[in-house]
């Protein structure tokens, strides 16, 4: 029998901590792990993609999805710097990540060989555990490590091997003396720790002597619905959501308020600068400039992560434990609180918000507004579906008009922000669910960047449905050109692209809308279909992506735009004139 190879114990090893599933591309220098896969694809499935960008992102998907460990692996030099994209979209969302990668023989590196990339030395800031394995004794223990530490801290974890390391034949007898033959095993021990008594105490005395309780909710809180429920009844708050827990409570909840920020709703920013006591469940939002003002409220924050602690808003209590059972324990704690005129307030505001949704994903107008399609799209989603959203304009369609439902699980680049991994994700999260409904929710900017992956769904049958808001814009960076700096719009626009056809082309079926009149029936003929489709909707360029409240400096730098020559200003005018006359209406 054939001894095990130093690949053979890295894949083992991975199997041994669940792995069933690693997202790549084949290369020269990782051929001997490409064999150790092969000889293993009973237990393991690679799924091979066209770019190793879409290997990160899907890794990235698919750790959000499943809460295991997410696996891509890419060849020496050019294949391992382009998983750095989707390696910090992990970091930064705080999911664990294994990135695989390879390096030349040994005894040439740093001698200016090919793909003479040290890529341990690359991923230095990205992966928080980060080895090159020295060895055949070595891999035993890197990769145990690594597969703990990136699910223990939900981490970014990077293992590289030269090629000819990698097929070398492991010999128990070449360990070093401390070494000592298995010493490491593959096994991963959770806390279940509560906060302190005196801080649970601490926090409920603050929140019960508050008069406008706000809970802030991310992704740290998604899958607690019912208890984040049960506090907000109790106390008499409001539930907004960061984007990342933006599924954390179904948007049918009577609690919550949607959405915060510049892609949020008029209730959720209201409360927020309303708030005299925030509670933060599971969430580092960034966008400080939106939440209250430092001194203008108390603030609880719930957190797996002690260095989280303060780090957006100033804190008055740190609650740190699973937020699920910290909610458990403050419940008791907490002063049934009736009437509940701050939690009212904002229901009757949410009523009017979603009536001014509906009133914008119905119009009829041409050419085609981009909310008709993500309010009639939303309708239709089954209660399993998994929606991975693009970055951009495209986030404030899916952030504002598509209705989450319980059950549903939504995501998309949270803190990186970058664009195209929403295709990735979903090839994750169809092949680990394969009976699920999912959507690519995206814009033609970010789709372009990966689509070459969307024959990736074809090549496996993964049905999976892309959703393209063609605008033929960088449309955010548009628009923060001209209201953020008050400079007109330049670089922005995109050459048209008929993806449907593009569809066509890889071998899936291809879908096309311009016409609010038949966009129901499009998206009924585009979801029924039964394997991977792309429906591309051509839709209003000039449609902007509005803030909650639209400040007077907004509007200064928006007129100085237009003064400097914004293209097509005329158009960009009548559009958001005619939006705001008829809210006003």
């Amino acid at each position: 029998m054939a001894k095990q190879t130093v690949a053979d114990v890295l894949v083992e090893t991975l199997v041994e901590w669940g792995v069933d599933t690693v997202f790549g591309l084949p290369g020269d220098g990782v051929n001997g792990i490409i064999e150790a896969f092969r000889t293993r694809q009973d237990e393991i499935s690679f799924i091979q993609v066209r770019h190793e960008e879409t290997a990160a992102f899907a890794a990235c998907g698919y750790a959000k999805y499943t809460g295991k460990l997410g696996v891509c692996v890419a060849t020496s030099g050019p294949g391992a710097i382009h998983l750095m994209n989707g390696l910090y979209d992990a970091k930064l969302d705080g999911v664990p990540v294994l990135a695989i990668t390879g390096m030349q023989f040994h005894d040439l590196i740093s001698t200016r060989t090919q793909q003479d990339v040290e890529i341990d030395r690359t991923f230095a800031d990205v992966a928080d555990y980060n080895a090159r394995c020295m060895g055949p004794a070595h891999m035993r223990n890197v990769a145990n490590m690594a597969c703990r530490q990136a699910l223990a801290y939900s981490q970014v974890a990077h293992i590289t091997t030269p090629v000819d390391i990698q097929s070398m034949e492991v010999d128990e007898d070449e360990r070093s003396k401390r070494n000592v033959a298995g010493h490491n095993t593959s096994l991963l021990s959770r806390s279940a720790r509560l906060p302190d008594e005196d801080d649970m105490k601490a926090a409920a005395d603050i929140i019960n002597e508050a008069k406008k309780p706000l809970i802030l909710a991310g992704r740290g809180a998604l899958g607690q619905g019912d208890r984040l429920e049960a506090v907000a009844e109790k106390i008499g708050a409001p539930i907004c959501k960061a984007l990342l827990g933006k599924a954390a409570v179904p948007d049918d909840s009577p609690y919550t308020t949607g959405p915060v920020g510049l892609l949020g709703t008029e209730p959720s920013q209201d409360a927020l600068e309303e708030t005299d006591c925030l509670i933060i469940v599971g969430s580092s939002w960034p966008y400080i400039e939106f939440y209250p003002q430092p001194g203008q409220a108390r603030c609880i924050q719930i957190d797996l992560d002690p260095a989280r602690i303060g780090l957006r808003y100033p804190t008055d209590v740190g609650l740190i434990g699973d937020s699920g059972g910290v909610l458990d324990a403050l419940l008791p704690l907490l002063q049934e609180r009736e009437p509940k005129p701050f939690l009212e307030t904002a229901q009757k505001s949410m009523s009017k918000w979603w009536e001014r949704m509906e009133e914008r994903g119905t119009r009829q107008d041409k050419p085609m507004k981009p909310q008709v399609v993500s309010w009639e799209l939303g309708k239709r989603l089954r209660d399993d579906a998994i929606v991975s959203c693009d970055s951009g304009t495209i986030a404030t369609w899916w952030a504002r008009q598509i209705y989450v439902k319980k059950g549903q699980m939504h995501s998309l680049s949270g803190n990186l922000a970058t664009m195209a991994p929403d295709l990735p994700y979903s090839l994750a999260a169809q092949v680990h669910h394969p009976d699920r409904q999912v959507i690519a929710f995206v814009g033609d900017g970010g789709f372009s960047m990966l689509m070459a992956d969307f024959v990736t769904a074809v090549k496996y049958k993964l049905p999976i449905k892309v959703v393209i808001i063609n605008n033929d814009s960088l449309g955010m960076i548009k628009w923060e050109q001209m209201v953020f700096l008050g400079n007109p719009e330049f670089v922005c626009d995109n050459a048209h692209i008929d993806f449907h056809l593009v569809a066509e082309a890889m071998g899936g079926k291809g879908f096309h809308c311009d016409d609010p009149a038949k966009i129901c029936d499009k998206l009924d003929a585009f979801l029924a279909h039964d394997g991977p489709a792309i429906l591309n909707c051509d839709v209003d360029t000039h449609e902007a992506p509005m803030p909650p409240h639209l400040s007077l400096e907004d509007a200064r730098q928006m007129a100085k735009a237009m003064a400097k020559g914004t293209p097509e200003r005329g158009k960009i005018a009548r559009t958001l004139g005619g939006n705001l006359v008829r809210e006003i209406v």
